[in-house]
C-alpha cells in the first residue's frame, strides 16, 4: 500500500510511518520545514514539501496522485485560532477535495474525542478547535470518499500497551499515541472498515482484533 500522510512528522504520524514501513508499505510524508522532513525520513518515509494553507486543491491532488490512501493527522497545535481554521478546518476540506480529484478514495482522519477536556478550563481557543474539528468531520462524511474518522481520547506519549477500546461510542479516557498509530495501521488494512466514526481509548482488546471486529460489524 502507498500511503500519503499529512501530518507525518507529528506524534501519531511518525509512529504510523514506522509501522507501515515495517509491514512493507510505502509512505509519502507531506511537511513544511526541513526539520519536519528529517523526522519523516528518520521514520522511513519519503518527505515531500507541501502546505495546507498555501497549496491549492490541484497542487495537493498532484502530490497525492498514485497513492492508495490518505491519512490526515495534521493540526495547528495551539498556534492560534486563525491557524486552526486554516489547517484543521479548511485544510481538511482541501485535502478531501484533492483526494477525490486524485482518485485516492481511502481517507483516514484523526479527529478529536467530543468529550475532550470536559469539566476543565478549555478556553476560547480550545472551544474553537473543537468546533472546527467537528465541522471537518461533517465535511468528510458528506464526501463520496471511503472515509474513516478516528477520535482518540487524551493522547499519551508513554509506551502503548497494544490494547484499546474502540467503537462508535465509548467512555472518554486516555490513549497512547503508539496505540492510535497501531489502530490506524490496522484499519488501513481492513477495507471493510469504512464510512464509520470510531472513538478510541486505552482498553483490553488487542489493536488488530479491535479493528477486525469493527470491520466485521
Amino acid at each position: 500500500m502507498k500511503v500519503f500522510q499529512i501530518g507525518a512528522a507529528g506524534g501519531v504520524g511518525r509512529r504510523l510511518t514506522q509501522l507501515l514501513i515495517s509491514r512493507g508499505d510505502s509512505v509519502t510524508g507531506m511537511h513544511r520545514g526541513p526539520a519536519q522532513g528529517e523526522t519523516v525520513r528518520e521514520a522511513g518515509g519519503t518527505p515531500l514539501i507541501g502546505d495546507l494553507i498555501t497549496d491549492a486543491v490541484d497542487d495537493l491532488a498532484q502530490k497525492m496522485q498514485g497513492h492508495d490512501a490518505v491519512v490526515f493527522s495534521a493540526g495547528a497545535h495551539g498556534t492560534g485560532m486563525d491557524k486552526t481554521t486554516l489547517i484543521d478546518g479548511k485544510g481538511l476540506q482541501k485535502a478531501a477535495d484533492a483526494a477525490a480529484l486524485a482518485e485516492v478514495t481511502r481517507f483516514v482522519l484523526v479527529s478529536v474525542f467530543p468529550d475532550a477536556l470536559r469539566g476543565g478550563e478549555a478556553g476560547e481557543g480550545f472551544e474553537h478547535y473543537i468546533k472546527v474539528k467537528k465541522s471537518a468531520d461533517v465535511y468528510l462524511t458528506r464526501t463520496d470518499l471511503d472515509w474513516l474518522i478516528v477520535r482518540p481520547g487524551t493522547l499519551l506519549d508513554s509506551p502503548g500497551s497494544g490494547r484499546v477500546t474502540a467503537g462508535p461510542a465509548v467512555e472518554y479516557g486516555d490513549v497512547h499515541r503508539d496505540d492510535v498509530a497501531a489502530f490506524i495501521d490496522a484499519a488501513l488494512h481492513e477495507p471493510r472498515l469504512n464510512r464509520v466514526i470510531v472513538e478510541l481509548t486505552s482498553g483490553d482488546t488487542p489493536v488488530a482484533d479491535a479493528a477486525a471486529q469493527l470491520a466485521a460489524a
